[in-house]
């Protein structure tokens, strides 16, 4: 609901896609490409002692997670995994994916970003990287990416990483909170990004094989040489440089936080993949769900999470970053983000009887559904 006065319009009209909107996301966008196709930003990063651009970008990333990690912090301070989160996300941001890549270089290292792995930073497993890095950043790199990733995702769901160590997902659920709403909740879109993540992570391992391939036997096959030459830079322009950084955070005001992650992030699609086999769920409290639909509303991933809750059906999404702001709005404590081996319940119908004799407080079936049965009322919500 807009708020009077003209602080309450521009607030209104900038997370609602209004004329501020589109003018924020033309500035996003511009940024975006003076940063990665002009020196424009250097003497500013030269002026402020930093170096080069990218460090300069990097201290605004990091600001721009601090200041509205601060904002989340105080939004839902009544909520203490929103706390813990926020605080643990402006933590590895301020030291793993800036100040200790700062202090690398500085002693002369190479900047690695701890916080980072392959897939989604698909030049920590090139060959030409990994040769240039001290023995505990390989080990590093390559442990975590293969073994770090999937363990603790089959454990936790994909939330462990996309909603408390990466930047990309800290970056949204931070500064971009006041633009969650706006994700596209359409069935097409829900279609396209079914094709879109896992074709750009099929792309980031047939790209990774492609420069490893030549760098082991690129001498003996120059067609293979100058292919996966190719292959790297067409990856790093559209994937990394538009996808990633262009579209990903120039459209949080007019299409929701979010866009890299659900469409086009290798590393979401990997997780995604193991969290539909792993512990992690949501689960839904039996005949509570009352249609507000704010679930659904506020899911950055688009997901539908109201027509689970009305079907009293836990579920596991391989979209769902486990943010836990669903369960966060629903206002009768419907949703809760779980990690466990039980079995998960399958939809059941809203009946008036269990309303009445309030068996949705252990999830058992009524003692006397039996005898209710004749009296069932199945309520169609669609």
């Amino acid at each position: 609901m807009r708020q009077k006065g003209t602080i309450g319009w521009l607030k209104h009209d900038i997370t609602h896609r209004g004329v501020t909107a589109w003018a924020l996301s033309a500035a996003l966008f511009a940024f975006y490409v003076i940063l990665y196709w002009t020196d424009w930003l250097d003497p500013v990063a030269q002026a402020l002692h930093l170096g080069s651009k990218w460090t300069l970008y990097g201290l605004l990333y990091t600001i721009a997670i601090t200041a509205g990690g601060i904002y989340v912090m105080r939004k839902y301070r009544h909520n203490k995994y929103q706390i813990v989160r926020t605080t643990v996300i402006i933590f590895v941001q301020a030291t793993l994916a800036f100040s200790v890549p700062l202090i690398l270089k500085f002693f002369n290292q190479p900047e690695v970003y701890l916080s980072y792995l392959w897939p989604l930073k698909i030049e920590y497993f090139y060959p030409s990287t990994i040769a240039s890095w001290p023995l505990p950043f390989i080990i590093w790199s390559i442990a975590g990416s293969l073994l770090m990733v999937p363990l603790l995702a089959t454990f936790f769901g994909k939330r462990w990483y996309c909603s408390w160590v990466c930047g990309c997902g800290g970056l949204a659920n931070t500064a971009g909170d006041p633009f969650r709403q706006l994700s596209n909740k359409s069935s097409a879109a829900w279609k396209f990004e079914q094709y879109s993540i896992h074709i750009t992570m099929l792309l980031s391992f047939v790209v990774t094989a492609a420069v490893v391939a030549s760098f082991f036997i690129g001498d003996s096959s120059p067609m293979l040489q100058s292919a996966a030459g190719e292959m790297q830079s067409a990856y790093g322009f559209v994937v990394v440089a538009i996808l990633s950084g262009i579209v990903g955070v120039g459209v949080y005001p007019i299409g929701g936080t979010r866009v890299w992650c659900r469409y086009f992030c290798p590393m979401a699609a990997v997780l995604g993949l193991v969290q539909k086999k792993g512990k992690y769920r949501i689960t839904v409290k039996d005949n509570m769900c009352i249609s507000c639909g704010l679930c659904s509303k506020y899911c950055e991933m688009g997901i539908d999470v109201r027509a689970y809750a009305q079907r009293n059906e836990d579920f596991t999404r391989a979209s769902c970053v486990g943010c836990g702001l669903c369960e966060e709005v629903c206002p009768r404590g419907v949703l809760h983000l779980e990690n466990s081996d039980k079995p998960r319940s399958g939809p059941q119908p809203l009946t008036i009887d269990a309303l009445v004799d309030e068996s949705w407080k252990d999830r058992h079936v009524s003692p006397h559904a039996e005898e209710k049965q004749e009296s069932v009322i199945s309520v169609n919500w669609n």
